[in-house]
Order: C-alpha cells, then sequence, then structure tokens
C-alpha cells in the first residue's frame, strides 16, 4: 500500500511524496491522519538543513532526505496484534510520528482522545507538553512571576500553562506586534517589545525587582542574554528554544554565576520513561493532564492556529515559515485535503 509524505529531499525543498505504508505488526497502529501540526523553530531547521540532531555538531554537514511532523491526530485505520485498549475508529493523537497520512507506529506512541475534543485541536497536544515539562522543571509556584520570551507556538501555548498553573504576572515578550495582541488575549498580563530600549528596566518595574521563572523560547543568544538581564536573584530560567548556533557570549559571572541565576535544560527528550515525580513527568501523563485542561477550558489551542493548509503545498508553506515575518505560530497540514 502506498501513501503520501512530506519530505525534505534537499535543503529547503519540500516534496510530497509516494512512499510505502507498512502494515502494522504487534504492538503497533495505523493512524489515518486528519490533522499535523508544524513545530516552526524545529522544521526551520531541518528544511534549511541546519543541525541534524541535538547531539550534532554545529558545522556537521547536513544529511538529506529529512521528515518531520512529531505531533498530529487522526483516526485508526488497522490495529497489529495484542493490543485490546485501542481499536479501529478510535480517535487518537500522535506523538512522535511524521507528516504521512496512513502512519504506522507503535501503540505507545497513541493517546486516545475524549468525545469534546477535536483532531484539529489534538494535533498540537504533543508540541504542547514541551513548555509544560519546562514550567515543571523550575518548580513554579502559585503567585510567582513569569516571563515568555518569543511567542511562537511554544511561547503561546506556555503563556496559557503558566496561567493556568497560577503564576502572577505573566509577560509576553516578542518583537511582533500580532504575536504580543494574541498572547494577551491568553492570559499574558502585559506583552512588550524586547527590542524596545528599556525593556529589561520595565520587566523589573512590572514585577518588583526581576522575573521569578521564564521560558526563553527564542531561540537566539539575544534573546538568553536579554532574558537574563530581566531574572531576579535566584531566578530560573527554562531553555525551551533551541538555541542552535553557539556563536554568542554570555557574562556568566555578571549574568548568571553572581546572581544565582539556574539555567535549565528543557529538551521533551530529558523525560522519565516511566512513573512521574515532582517536576518530571511522563510525556504520556503530560498529554493526559493538558487533554483535561483542554476539557476544562483552562487551555484554547483553537485560538492559537492561524493557518491551514494542504499537504500539496508543503513547499510554499515551508518558504513562508523561513521566509515570512508574519507566519503564523499555529500552522496545520490539513490530510483530508490530499
Amino acid at each position: 500500500m502506498k501513501t503520501r509524505q512530506i519530505v525534505f529531499t534537499k535543503p529547503c525543498t519540500a516534496e510530497l511524496l509516494d512512499v510505502d505504508s507498512k502494515a502494522p505488526e504487534a504492538g503497533e497502529v495505523t493512524v489515518t491522519l486528519d490533522y499535523s501540526a508544524i513545530s516552526a523553530g524545529t522544521e526551520k531547521a531541518n528544511f534549511t538543513g541546519a543541525r541534524n540532531a541535538v547531539s550534532a555538531k554545529e558545522d556537521d554537514e547536513a544529511i538529506f532526505p529529512r521528515t518531520v511532523g512529531y505531533s498530529s491526530a487522526g483516526v485508526i485505520s488497522a490495529v497489529g496484534a495484542g493490543i485490546d485498549h485501542l481499536k479501529i475508529g478510535d480517535r487518537v493523537a500522535v506523538f512522535g510520528g511524521t507528516h504521512k497520512k496512513h502512519l504506522t507506529i507503535h501503540s505507545n506512541n497513541v493517546i486516545t482522545l475524549p468525545e469534546d475534543i477535536s483532531t484539529k485541536e489534538a494535533s498540537m497536544l504533543y508540541i504542547s507538553v514541551f513548555p509544560l515539562a519546562a514550567i515543571r522543571k523550575v518548580h513554579l509556584e502559585i503567585g510567582e512571576s513569569a516571563l515568555v520570551m518569543g511567542l511562537g507556538i511554544l511561547g503561546l501555548l506556555a503563556v496559557q500553562e503558566l496561567k493556568a498553573a497560577g503564576a502572577c504576572p505573566i509577560i509576553a515578550a516578542d518583537p511582533k506586534e500580532d504575536r504580543r495582541a494574541l498572547a494577551l488575549s491568553m492570559g499574558a498580563d502585559y506583552a512588550l517589545d524586547p527590542t524596545k530600549e528599556g525593556f529589561a528596566d520595565e520587566v523589573l518595574s512590572l514585577t518588583q525587582g526581576g522575573t521569578d521563572v521564564c521560558m526563553e523560547v527564542t531561540g537566539l543568544g539575544a534573546g538568553l542574554i536579554s532574558a537574563l538581564d530581566c531574572m531576579k536573584e535566584r531566578g530560573r530560567v527554562a531553555l525551551l528554544g533551541c538555541t542552535r548556533s553557539s556563536k554568542f557570549e554570555i557574562d556568566y559571572y555578571g549574568k548568571v554565576h553572581g546572581r544565582g541565576i539556574s539555567l535549565i535544560g528543557a529538551h521533551n527528550n530529558i523525560r522519565p520513561a516511566a512513573d512521574s515525580s515532582a517536576g518530571y513527568w511522563t510525556c504520556i501523563d503530560d498529554m493526559k493532564a493538558v487533554l483535561r485542561l483542554l476539557s476544562g477550558k483552562r487551555l484554547n489551542f483553537e485560538s492559537i492556529i492561524g493557518q491551514i493548509h494542504s499537504p500539496a503545498n508543503a513547499q510554499s508553506v515551508y518558504d513562508r515559515c523561513v521566509n515570512d515575518p508574519k507566519f503564523p505560530a499555529g500552522v496545520l497540514f490539513d490530510w483530508s485535503r490530499i
């Protein structure tokens, strides 16, 4: 059986290819996708031929072809042997897959959806647990102030989750006015332009001396340095964004060591495989938590979605992801369109 998949065949080239779709083996299911979500930072880096992986050296030669698209949702269309908790017709969110219409994956990588959650919303479920893990790692306490540096999809999700977790005030920072307005509508108390003179002083004033925690999501050295200038002594910074270039300098003594700042690696892969504990939940437990928050109207993913495209338009979508400053934070592929 053949299916369709988005593949980066060489730098800055996205093709919708006919590929094999294998039948599920024992422990696996096949999901026919409704939607898959773009994680812009990761997918832009892969599209352009940036670092191959977390462990790759910065100047390693880019290897192609590449496939991306690790957050999606759809309906189970086939079930392998040995599975009794899932059946054909179940609506599920998928994590760790790719942008592929018929996706065969281990049953541990899907989670069933409650009736009140659409597959459109659920396609963003896996991405939503990245900032949630970061919030857990900084051990946010109710009433602590929080700064979100960068309002792409992860930053906007972080704003909502920080509000649900009891942060106050929440300061959202991004050069783009439309992103700042969206953050305010999602629960931020203030939205500032970090490129404007006096940004750090304004944050220090709004937080009465500095923010307790920060979600750094810009992926830029300048963003991290700016965030450090906004921190309270002994503040905690989650490095949620992937700063893929090491070619910047930080005054570690003045901005980190001398002020007791904690820099916390918050990559989603650094999770326990089983047995959640305080500050370190498994991926599945965090996804279940987000589903409860969505059902309880504490979170709203629909408001983040700016565009939905046919996978057939992948080349133009990724061209705009790289080059268009107005590319939305939330963008989905709709697999029913092919």
